[in-house]
């Protein structure tokens, strides 16, 4: 009786002392649906990489108060009905912390009221999609979403206003039959009524097109609106091919795409194309984006993205076999600041005033610097972290950062 006793209670101290340990080595689980197949599975593999970059070197130094930061990834191909089925399988069967860095307006859009869901038994938040939609922004689901960058709405409007005041008041817009296209065409519709102008000319393409699928139809409508400008709002196979066409057609605007593109996606087939023909379709293209350049090496967080990358993290396991990765570029930089911040909420839980309460943690924070010369500030009513939007054109094969609209002036 005494030896069982004895055992029981060496069992329990035991526990007790193996416990708290073993709770302190559980990673910290972040969830993610992405594009990682079809012809928009660079933005994922991108984004992706970029976090997976920074996670590593926090993995590296010990973790977070000894717990690791890891990411289930699940792939969605950029559609919705896959992004929901992932969405309840991260919460319900993965047990996820929270969910990360998901892809793209229609997928982002449709979890929206399965996040909203969850909420109403216990906390789950998404944090720092890659989208600048306005849904996640507004009622009633922009208190179960935190963004990191400027929404599309900024974007649009910085684009209409800089081609405005360089001479450019005929404005079309090409967009992808979705709600990514929708809020880009919404946006650009709302910043050219400020000015009293309007769309003059839109074309749509589905949702997956490739860079091989013919854009001449839309180009044809598009010029029926004499333009002197174009705003497109797509992914990067589609907004290459369509830029293809519009050359072809002998229509030279410029052509502005928005952050989600993926410029350097965009850019390759264009450059193999230029190299093939002799002739120059890497010309006149204007990408607004919003995170600085990655060639901006005065700024911390560039130098730090640049080491990390040097290092090449691949692609998700099992994925990008057929994708060869990029060594730079905005979408895997705004990964890393997306982990960058991720991290900091992460080790504000650990504080006694937040007690494991990762949206209280979030909403503390204020003038948070990750080296990029702008702070991030989160609060109650302010779910997104910055406002800047950036703007590149094509120099030497790659984007660069635009300084001057003027040379743009008609």
């Amino acid at each position: 009786m005494y030896k069982a006793s004895s055992t029981l209670t060496l069992l329990l101290l035991t526990s007790l002392l193996v416990c708290p340990s073993a709770a302190a080595q559980k990673p910290f689980l972040l969830g993610m649906s992405a594009a990682l197949t079809g012809p928009s599975k660079g933005l994922g593999i991108e984004l992706y990489r970029g976090s997976k970059a920074y996670f590593d070197q926090i993995n590296a130094q010990g973790g977070i108060n000894g717990r690791k930061i890891a990411i289930k990834f699940l792939d969605d191909g950029y559609n919705p009905e896959p992004a929901i089925r992932n969405t309840i399988k991260l919460v319900e069967k993965d047990n996820v912390d929270c969910l990360f860095n998901y892809v793209g307006t229609p997928t982002v859009t449709r979890v929206l009221p399965v996040i909203k869901h969850f909420n109403s038994k216990e906390p789950e938040y998404l944090f720092f999609p890659f989208t600048g939609a306005q849904p996640q922004r507004e009622f009633p689901y922009e208190e179960y979403v935190f963004n990191l960058r400027a929404s599309y709405r900024q974007e649009t409007w910085g684009l209409v206003h800089n081609l405005y005041m360089t001479g450019h008041n005929r404005i079309a817009v090409f967009y992808q039959a979705d709600a990514y296209g929708r809020s880009g065409w919404d946006g650009t519709r709302k910043a050219l009524k400020e000015k009293g102008l309007e769309i003059v000319a839109e074309a749509t393409y589905r949702r997956g097109a490739s860079f091989d699928e013919s854009m001449k139809n839309q180009v044809e409508i598009i010029s029926r609106g004499k333009p002197d400008a174009i705003i497109s709002v797509g992914a990067y196979e589609a907004c290459a091919a369509f830029i293809r066409d519009v050359r072809d057609a002998g229509i030279d605007v410029p052509i502005c795409n928005l952050s989600f593109v993926g410029s350097e996606n965009m850019l390759e087939p264009l450059t193999g194309l230029t190299k093939a023909t002799g002739k120059d379709y890497t010309a006149g293209l204007i990408n607004s984006q919003t995170v600085p350049s990655y060639e901006d090496m005065t700024l911390k967080a560039v130098r730090e993205y640049r080491e990390a990358m040097v290092k090449n993290p691949p692609p998700p396991e099992g994925f990008g076999k057929d994708y060869t990765p990029l060594q730079f570029s905005f979408i895997s930089f705004e990964g890393f600041l997306n982990a960058k911040v991720m991290a900091h909420i992460l080790k504000q839980l650990s504080m006694p005033q937040y007690q494991g309460n990762i949206y209280a943690a979030t909403l503390s924070i204020r003038n948070l610097d990750i080296g990029i010369g702008t702070d991030i500030n989160f609060g109650r009513g302010k779910h997104q972290g910055l406002d800047e939007v950036y703007y590149t054109t094509v120099s030497d094969g790659k984007f660069v950062p635009l300084k001057d609209w003027k040379r743009w002036s008609k």
